[in-house]
Parts: structure tokens; sequence; C-alpha cells
């Protein structure tokens, strides 16, 4: 999830009569987004590229809207200064389908960029450990990841990056980003960031990231559980968490999701019941205004009725901002820290002919008290912030916030 948009997924029900299809429905943050994209006329067939021209292609009796794209490839073809590759024409046709949505969130996937994705939700890849997100047409930092290089060479939250190894970052996509950011271990990138005004040129050497799903600890009669991510396994480990903690003595908890950039809509709805009763509503998705789906835990609950803070900040993000919305609205957890991101979208994956993928959004989600939280965040109920001075002592206010209202 770094390097990528911010997104939280769900595995969707597989329409009848199709094997391969779609995939992770995610609600990202800017990302995301992140880790972590769309091609759709082109990339399903509809469109076909020959050496001369391309080729409208009729499907279920209408025909994809190419008027005047044959005329301007074949004059690029005939007078451009270069030699752009079919495979050039078709990805950037792709991306720019996905473009012409106006939605930050729906992007063309290369096969590349596929895998670099699919990396991001596994949590190991080889970058710098920064999620990245839009706002706009700039490229900013949701969250640097816990440890990595970034937040070594001191990237925070909400840093604007405006160039990448000299070049300029405006105007290009988070995966485009992604690409350019990303390298083999030991080798150096330069970002080019403005934060509250200031511009700053920073050198980060690469590195292998690997991103924690569920770390744990208990201290006093307080459990601890931080989540990095919402992966495949996030919802085992914090139930194992949950059980351990609770078998150690402890009364209350606090659960961390701070620059925590979302993943898995399942797992999101899982980490969540095991705070809320069984069939307890943790969102509701909407499209066009009516609600599609409501999404409800389907578990007995390990931690139900014990104490619980959830810390946020502005790195949290799609996933996590589900947890903290479904578990504050469903009155299971007080809020500490700083206003989360704000990605209230619902994204698919779909995996496209090539190796390619599409990143689409389909609808928004809701939070049990029915806020749509796009754009604004989720309010901590008790706000604390953790400044560089903090960073640089190795203090952690929002941290000793939490176990000071649970235990007092």
């Amino acid at each position: 999830m770094e390097e990528s948009n911010t997104v939280l997924a769900e595995l969707p029900k597989q329409p009848k009569k199709q094997k391969k299809v779609s995939v992770y429905t995610l609600i990202g943050l800017f990302v995301a987004g992140s880790v972590f994209t769309s091609g759709w006329l082109f990339g399903s067939g509809k469109l076909s590229l020959r050496s001369d021209s391309l080729v409208p292609i009729a499907l279920d009796n209408r025909q994809a809207p190419t008027k005047g794209i044959d005329e301007v490839y074949q004059q690029i073809k005939d007078n451009f200064d270069g030699q752009p590759t079919d495979e050039d024409f078709l990805n950037n046709l792709k991306k720019g389908l996905a473009s012409a949505t106006g939605d930050t969130y729906t992007e063309f996937f290369t096969a590349e960029e596929t895998k670099q994705f699919n990396e991001g939700l596994n949590g190991t890849f080889e970058g710098i450990g920064a999620e990245l997100g839009k706002e706009g047409n700039l490229i900013v930092i949701v969250a640097p990841i816990k440890g990595a290089p970034a937040e070594k060479a001191g990237i925070l939250p909400g840093d604007v990056i405006t160039e990448i190894n000299g070049e300029s970052a405006e105007d290009i996509t988070v995966s485009e980003a992604v690409t350019k950011i990303r390298g083999p271990k030991g080798e150096e990138v330069t970002l080019t960031i403005v934060r509250e005004g200031e511009e700053i040129v920073v050198k980060i050497v690469r590195d292998t990231i690997s991103i924690a799903s569920v770390e744990w600890e208990i201290q006093g009669t307080t459990g601890v559980i931080s989540i990095g991510r919402f992966g495949d396994d996030t919802v085992s480990l914090t139930r194992k968490a949950a059980q351990e903690l609770k078998d150690k003595g402890a009364t209350d908890i606090v659960l961390d999701v701070r620059g925590n950039p979302g993943g898995l809509l399942d797992a999101a709805v899982g980490v969540s019941g095991i705070w809320l009763p069984k069939g307890t509503t943790v969102l509701e998705e909407k499209r066009n205004g009516e609600v599609v789906q409501t999404f409800k835990t389907d578990s007995q609950p390990i931690l139900a009725g014990i104490p619980t803070v959830v810390l946020i900040n502005g790195g949290s993000a799609s996933a996590s901002e589900i947890v903290a919305g479904a578990l504050h609205d469903q009155k299971a957890a007080t809020l500490i820290g700083t206003q989360s991101y704000g990605k209230g979208s619902v994204q698919r994956v779909i995996p496209l002919n090539g190796g390619g993928s599409l990143k689409v959004t389909i609808a928004r989600w809701f939070t049990p008290a029915g806020k749509n939280i796009d754009k604004e965040g989720i309010s901590p109920d008790q706000e604390v912030k953790l400044t560089a001075d903090d960073r640089e002592a190795k203090r952690d206010p929002q941290l000793q916030k939490a176990l000071d209202f649970l235990t007092n």
C-alpha cells in the first residue's frame, strides 16, 4: 500500500456465466492510494488497434464513442517527430478514458502498475514507504509508513510532491508517481516537496518495505493493537491479538490505525466485528443516493463492552475510517487524535486482458449514522496533535492521552 491509492476493498459477488471477472472492490483513500488503474473499452476488446488506425467494435448493439480518435491517431503517426509504439497509444488511451471520468480514484493500471498495486496490498515491496494520494492535480503524502525510509527522511502527512528526480509531478496520476518513486533497494530518489509554503528537497534511499498487518502489546492493564494495513490476514491476526490481550488481563483497549491507508473492505468489517455484536451495521454502500448494499458483522465479538479508544490521524483512511466510524457511531469506542483523511468512495479493481486492470469508483460508503466522510474525514472526540518536536523526542502524546483516558 505504499505509493498507491489508499484503498479499501471487498470481494464482489461473481456474476453468473462469467468466470474471470473482477476482484477487489476498494474504498481507497486518495487514495489514494493504497497499495494500491482503469481501462475500459480498449482493455475489454471494444476497441482494437491496427497498424494504420483505431477501429471501433460494436458491443451489445452499441458502438464505442471513438469519433475522431482514428484521425488523431493517424495524424500523429504521419506527422509526429518521434516513434511512439502502439502499446504507448493503447495504454495512454486507456488512461485517458479513466481520466475522463474526472474521478481521482478511477484509474487504468498497466500490467506493471497492477503488479505494484498488488504488492502494496500484500504489504511487501521496494520503495520509500509512503502512501500517496491526489488532491486536485497535486500528488500528496497521505502517510509515511512507520520506520520506513520516507519517515526517517522526515516526510510528513500532507507534504505536496512537486518534483520527482527533478521532473514535475504536476498533473500525473498516483500510479505514475508510484512508478517514478519506486525502484531497487539501495538506490536513491529525490523528492521536492512543499510543506506550509516552504519548498524542501529530500533525498531518500529506497529499501525493502514490509508493512506489518497487526502488532499488539499490553501496557499495564491496557491492550494496544496497531493495524498497519487491512489485508487478508488482518481479521484473524486482530482476533488473535484481542483474545491474547484479554487472556492476559487487559481491561481496556487502544486500537491504533494512525497512518493506516486502508485495504480490504471485508477486513474492515471483520475487525469491526471484534467489538460489535453479530448483525450490527458497519457501513452502507450507496449509488446515486440509493442503498445498494449494507455490510454487517457476522461473528461473535471478543471485545464487546470493553472500553476502547481508536487513535486516528490524517493518514488514517479508507478501511481505517470505516472501522473508526463504525465503532464510534455504535458507541463502542472513543476517538482520539486528529482528523482522518476523508475517503468515502468505493472502487472495484477489474482485471483486463494483457495483465492490466481498471480501478473504477462504483459507489459511496456511509457510516452507521448515515454520514459520508469523503473529503471531510472523521473528527476525533478529543483532538491531540503530534508535533515534529514530539517525533524528534520520540514522544507520543496521542497514545499517552488514550492510556490516561482509559485508566483514569
